[in-house]
C-alpha cells in the first residue's frame, strides 16, 4: 500500500510538472525570425508578450541605418543632414534612431510644418492596419536634452509617436509632450488624457510605451495604454476606453487604413512667437513594433 501511494504521489508531482511546462511555453511571442533575431537576447528582461501576439514589424536600427534594413520604411522628408540621424544610446541593442528639429531653419520644415518623421505607410501588409484590425503598437523614446516648459517657452505641444491615418486630415491617435507631461489625445473625441503627470525627471532616460488597440469604424474599438519607466520591469496600465470609434471619423472612404509615425512634428510652432518656442528639440526612438493581436 505504501509503494503505491508513493508511486502515486511520484506520477503527481510528475503531472504537475509538465502542467507547468506547458503553461510557461504559451507565454512565448510567436516572432518573425528574419526581423527580431538581432534583438532577442537584449529583449530577455522585456515584459512576456502572450502568444496571441503575433510580431509583424520589428524597428529596431541594429543595421545601423536610418531605414533599420527595412527597404520601405520611409524616412524623414526634412534635408537638413542632422534631421534623422543614427546614434549609438539605444533602448536595447546597440543602435536607435534620432529625430532633430530646430524651427525658423527651412531644412527642418516638411510637409507644411516644422517635422522630421519616420513612418510605416509604405510598408502596405505589416506596417498598415485596417477596419476591425486588432494591433499593439510599443515604442520607446528618450526626450534628448528636453529643455522643460516655463511661461518663458510656447506652451505648443511635440507629437512624439501617432497612428496616422490615410487621406490626411488628424491623425487616430497621436502621443504629446505637452507643456511638462505627456498625454495621449484622440482628436476627433477630443479626449486627452495624461499618460506621465510630470516627464521632468525621466529626460534623458528611455520610456517604453505599448498601446493597445481595436481599430473600428463602429463603436466597438477600444484603447490601452500602458507606460513602463526607466528601472520598471513591468509595464502599467495607464489609461483605457472602449466601445468608441477609433478612426477618425471626419477622415471619409469607406475602406480607413492607417500606419504608424515616430520622431517630432511641431504642428503649432512658428517662428518668431511671442513667447518663443524652444528653438530645438531632439528625440531618440528605438523598438518600434506592430502586433497582431487577432
Amino acid at each position: 500500500m505504501k509503494n503505491q501511494f508513493l508511486n502515486l504521489n511520484r506520477l503527481s508531482k510528475i503531472s504537475l510538472l509538465l502542467l507547468v511546462a506547458s503553461s510557461c511555453s504559451k507565454s512565448v511571442a510567436t516572432l518573425d525570425q528574419s526581423t527580431a533575431t538581432s534583438k532577442l537576447s537584449a529583449h530577455s528582461h522585456l515584459t512576456t508578450v502572450m502568444d496571441s501576439a503575433t510580431l509583424l514589424v520589428d524597428v529596431n536600427y541594429e543595421s545601423g541605418t536610418k531605414n533599420s534594413g527595412i527597404p520601405n520604411l520611409t524616412t524623414t522628408h526634412a534635408t537638413a543632414d542632422s534631421a534623422e540621424y543614427v546614434v549609438s544610446s539605444a533602448r536595447t541593442g546597440n543602435y536607435a534612431i534620432a529625430h532633430k528639429v530646430v524651427v525658423g531653419d527651412s531644412s527642418y520644415f516638411s510637409d507644411n510644418h516644422w517635422r522630421s518623421e519616420a513612418a510605416t505607410a509604405q510598408l502596405f501588409d505589416e506596417g498598415k492596419y485596417y477596419n476591425g484590425d486588432k494591433r499593439r503598437f510599443e515604442a520607446s523614446f528618450l526626450l534628448k536634452d528636453w529643455v522643460p516648459y516655463t511661461t518663458a517657452w510656447a506652451a505648443n505641444g511635440s507629437i512624439i509617436f501617432q497612428g496616422k491615418q490615410n487621406g490626411g486630415g488628424n491623425p487616430s491617435w497621436y502621443l504629446n509632450v505637452k507643456r511638462n507631461t505627456i498625454t495621449f489625445r484622440l482628436p476627433y473625441a477630443n479626449i486627452e488624457p495624461k499618460i506621465i503627470n510630470d516627464f521632468r525627471p525621466y529626460i534623458n532616460q528611455w520610456i517604453d510605451i505599448r498601446i493597445d488597440a481595436k481599430m473600428t469604424t463602429d463603436t466597438t474599438g477600444y484603447y490601452k495604454v500602458y507606460c513602463r519607466l526607466q528601472g520598471e520591469s513591468e509595464y502599467t496600465l495607464k489609461w483605457e476606453i472602449a466601445n468608441i470609434a477609433t478612426f477618425n471619423q471626419a477622415v471619409t472612404g469607406p475602406n480607413p487604413s492607417g500606419y504608424l509615425k515616430w520622431g517630432l512634428y511641431l504642428p503649432a510652432s512658428q517662428p518668431n512667437s511671442t513667447p518663443p518656442e524652444v528653438p530645438t528639440r531632439i528625440i531618440y526612438h528605438d523598438d518600434i513594433k506592430i502586433y497582431s493581436l487577432d
